[in-house]
């Protein structure tokens, strides 16, 4: 366990590694989901190691490796939007939608679930998003964000736990930052309660919103509301999680593992499938070995690293996120991990949830107050306190690193805490107001259509090509010798892998 000098020698912090996970669905240029299968030219989404789908056949996830740096980070994530686009324009007129809310939606029913092919864990895939979609409904599984990996050397699980603790409490500050999610298209809502208000002939939005996907209609779940689980350490977070992976939930038994002609409705009927399930802003996570649950693994091994899970898409941006952002994420992260972290308590599990749905939809809002141990604070009191304390972990990583870049990330910070009308979420209301009808499909039809025209102008070489091509080639190999060695029945490995004694 490192101490915090430790921590913050040069050495330590130029280890800190960093991967992005980012989701985007396929559209049509008006902005119409595609509902074309995964392109086979893109490779196998079970087995690619950088380009797989979500929930559905026509959300596509990116993933880069672990990065000791956040140029080289962004440099591959840009490498592989660029295979991913260009594959797209040689068979259409398909892209990448920009926006965290989704295009126009078909029916619920419409919209095509991921397919991995015929191997077990292929199936397992496609029946447990099969059961996302009856326990949640498919629109809510078609929002999209980028998901932030990050380790630091030396960090044992504790201290992850206390990282974790701290970003919970202070998440907030992100979302005001950060959040790019103040709209959304009516189709999305449609057939859901919800307080919004109409914008234009086809949007729903929040004058002071920030991240609506990440509000009371983005990723929630009345049955998840009833899990307590703390962050007070392995152990007890395990323990929470191992509950609602067995816990038998009457929902979802009335769903059933089964249709009554014989097709998989669902993985189980506990309140978790698998352990993927459980919303959060941030998970602790561990590499798993083939066959591996993620319990387990972290059961076994311990915390190898935070997924930061709350961040959107900046439709501004032609990957999604800039490096100043990442680094920001850095500095912020620093200090969730080298500040105080008493215990959390219900009460306040409780508040950390209502200031997350307030600063999703208010956080722009002046004077607008939030709960800190039973008492009300103005948000930007709070979070202009929170980034004075990050200047000393912004001073160290620019000392380990040169330059100043880490400085004018908390710079840029605190002067959009001072003048909301420059957020991500400020700016998409602007942008819709002032050239697209305040239509939100409109805008981020067009935020699209710049993104691949901004990826498909740099220069992209025939060894970058030849090298996405051969990944592309043996993933698709990769997942025939996966299909040729099953050789159980599908009820069999499904039973197998769901037992409760693989939870570690």
């Amino acid at each position: 366990m490192s101490s915090q000098q430790d921590i913050l020698r040069a050495q330590t912090l130029l280890g800190i590694r960093r991967g992005i996970e980012k989701e985007g669905l396929r559209v049509l240029p008006a902005g119409d989901l595609a509902l074309t299968p995964h392109p086979a030219a893109l490779g196998s989404a079970l087995t690619h190691p950088h380009i797989t789908t979500d929930y559905s056949e026509s959300q596509i996830e990116l993933v880069t490796g672990a990065h000791l740096g956040i140029d080289s980070c962004l440099g591959e994530l840009t490498r592989i939007h660029q295979f991913v686009h260009h594959t797209l324009m040689a068979q259409g007129d398909e892209r990448l939608w920009a926006s965290s809310m989704p295009c126009r939606l078909p029916t619920d029913e419409t919209i095509p679930l991921a397919r991995y092919g015929g191997s077990n864990v292929g199936r397992a895939k496609s029946v447990y998003r099969m059961g996302l979609g009856h326990r949640y409904g498919r629109r809510m599984q078609t929002i999209c964000g980028i998901h932030y990996n990050w380790s630091l050397p030396g960090v044992g699980s504790e201290q992850y736990f206390a990282l974790i603790r701290n970003f919970r409490r202070h998440a907030f500050v992100l979302l005001y930052l950060f959040g790019a999610s103040p709209a959304l298209c009516c189709c999305f809502a449609q057939g859901r309660p919800h307080a919004l208000q109409p914008l234009g002939t086809d949007s729903l939005y929040l004058p002071h919103a920030t991240s609506l996907r990440m509000g009371r209609l983005g990723y929630q779940s009345d049955a998840q509301a009833l899990l307590a689980v703390s962050y007070n350490g392995l152990d007890g977070y395990a323990q929470s999680l191992h509950e609602a992976l067995t816990r038998p939930y009457p929902a979802y038994e009335a769903v059933g593992i089964l249709n009554p002609g014989g097709d998989y409705n669902q993985l189980g009927t506990s309140l978790l499938q698998i352990e993927n399930e459980f919303y959060g802003t941030i998970r602790p996570k561990r590499v798993i070995r083939p066959g591996e649950r993620p319990l387990h693994a972290l059961r076994e091994r311990g915390v190898e690293y935070v997924e930061v899970r709350l961040m959107d898409l900046d439709p501004f941006v032609p990957v999604g996120i800039t490096a100043e952002t990442m680094r920001l994420l850095d500095v912020f992260l620093l200090h969730c991990l080298l500040s105080p972290s008493p215990p959390d308590t219900p009460d306040e599990i409780t508040e950390i949830k209502h200031n997350q749905h307030l600063t999703a939809a208010r956080g722009r809002e002046p004077g607008l107050r939030l709960q800190r141990g039973g008492a009300a604070v103005p948000l930007a009191e709070w979070a202009a306190q929170l980034l004075d304390e990050c200047a000393p972990y912004a001073q160290a990583l620019d000392a380990a690193h040169g330059g100043a870049a880490f400085a004018q990330a908390l710079g840029a910070a605190r002067a959009a805490l001072d003048a909301p009308d420059t957020t991500p979420s400020a700016r998409v209301l602007g942008a819709m107001a002032q050239a697209h009808g305040n239509s939100h499909v409109r805008f981020a039809a067009q935020a699209s259509a710049d993104a691949q025209a901004a990826i498909a102008a740099l220069p992209w070489s025939d060894g970058d090509k030849a090298e996405h091509e051969r990944m592309a080639a043996e993933s698709r190999e990769a997942q025939k010798a996966i299909e040729a060695a099953d050789t159980e029945p599908f009820e069999t490995w499904r039973q197998a892998y769901m037992a409760a004694g693989n939870l570690g």
